[in-house]
């Protein structure tokens, strides 16, 4: 299983990125997905996550009204699109994959994500 994010660069405060998680080794529509960021010297946290399907979806409140996940299962690949962004964005961003039989599923929980991406960085300037 591999997960390719990409997308992530330098952009001024006020601006968007659109990030992307291109899925292989898997069998796409059965997982779920979701988006974390890492700042330097924190910890890990939840961004947004989307159920199998992409009609349920899941955010952060440091996320909620600028923020959008989005998944196009006929490409393997899920989105971040991310607008207004701030400087206490930057963070490297990586997403993640869990398999489950519940089509409505996702989670925040960062223990329950099986496969990761090797993370993309976004740098917000003020």
């Amino acid at each position: 299983v591999q997960l390719q994010a990409s997308g992530g660069g330098l952009v001024q405060a006020g601006g968007s990125l659109r990030l992307s998680c291109a899925a292989s080794g898997l069998t796409f529509t059965v997982y779920a997905l979701g988006w974390f960021r890492q700042a330097p010297e924190k910890e890990r946290e939840f961004v947004a996550a989307i159920s199998r399907g992409g009609g349920n979806t899941l955010y952060a409140d440091s996320a909620k009204g600028r923020f959008t996940i989005s998944r196009d299962n006929a490409k393997n690949t899920a989105y971040l699109q991310m607008n207004s962004l701030k400087p206490e964005d930057t963070a490297v961003y990586y997403c993640a994959a869990v398999p489950n039989g519940n089509y409505y599923y996702r989670t925040p929980h960062i223990n329950e994500y099986d496969y990761w991406g090797q993370g993309t960085l976004v740098t917000v300037s003020s």
